[in-house]
């Protein structure tokens, strides 16, 4: 054999290898996805459950999923209403304000989707748009804002005086995490319509919405709805805790005793240790707080 014909047929090798090795790359992440898949459907099962409680003992559920752009909201939500009965459940994703709520009770256009008895509404962003969000863009004023800081404890204190269970959910991000799916958005044709010009500013803004968090979770934690902090730069963790924490909310019938209900560390943490962290990593922003 000649040389250029060896060094023809290393070549050839040396492609085969790489695209043997592309494939067991490939075949492990498929892997993981199913195993990630299963290990969320043995939660999915008790989310089921848990509907079946609720609508058979006539409770009323709200679910706050906050936090933001590209913390996990929305995938969180999907996951947690995969398999539910469709009529027993809403998921609430309101758009801007039209001209006519604009004039209406601030909370109104919120009160208009809570639960009836039997009912879990899942809210996507909630009123609490009015502690972040909005203050950020200039889409309040000063008075309005400093309005709703005042009133929203008493607000969420009169809802479960009225027999509702509200559970706050606060997704937290790293901003370098926040910034890769933005960017994953940007090239995923599948996915561009979620880039919005909110989310372009949102790296920049990043401390202003930081300073928004910090004072939002100063004045709006109360036992009557307290914040329940979920760090989501692993999403697939994020949604088993966050399945976890929401069904530890009752005692259910039937609860699968085999199943872990302990919070894995580091993923759902209390809301003291998200502000000391905050503190420490940024004590230009909240040294004196």
């Amino acid at each position: 054999m000649q040389e250029s014909e060896l060094e023809l047929l290393r070549e050839r090798i040396r492609i085969l290898e790489q695209e043997n090795q592309g494939l067991k790359e490939k075949s492990a992440e498929a892997i993981k996805i199913v195993d990630q898949i299963k290990a969320l459907e043995f939660y999915q099962a008790e989310m089921i459950k848990l509907q079946q409680h609720i609508e058979k003992h006539g409770k009323k559920l709200i679910i706050v999923f906050e936090g933001r752009d590209a913390a996990g909201k929305g995938s969180l939500i999907g996951t947690v209403s995969r398999y539910m009965n469709p009529k027993h459940y809403r998921i609430v994703a309101l758009g801007k304000p039209t001209t006519e709520q604009k004039t209406q009770w601030y909370y109104q256009k919120y009160v208009e989707h809570f639960p009836s008895a039997g009912e879990i509404i899942l809210f996507d962003r909630s009123w609490y748009n009015r502690a972040m969000v909005e203050p950020v863009f200039g889409f309040c004023t000063k008075e309005e804002y400093q309005r709703f800081m005042n009133d929203v404890t008493g607000f969420e204190r009169s809802v479960s005086r009225q027999g509702v269970i509200l559970i706050k959910l606060y997704l937290s991000v790293k901003k370098s995490v926040q910034s890769e799916r933005f960017e994953q958005r940007r090239v995923d044709p599948l996915r561009q319509w979620k880039l919005s010009e909110v989310d372009l500013q949102a790296q920049e803004l990043w401390d202003e919405f930081s300073k928004m968090k910090y004072k939002m979770f100063q004045k709006t934690d109360h036992k009557h709805a307290p914040w329940h902090v979920i760090r989501s730069n692993d999403k697939h963790k994020a949604r088993i805790e966050a399945m976890k924490l929401i069904l530890n909310h009752f005692d259910y019938e039937n609860r699968n005793k085999v199943l872990s209900f302990d919070y894995e560390p580091g993923i759902i943490v209390s809301l003291e240790d998200e502000m000391q962290m905050m503190r420490d990593t940024r004590p230009d922003l909240f040294g004196n707080s």
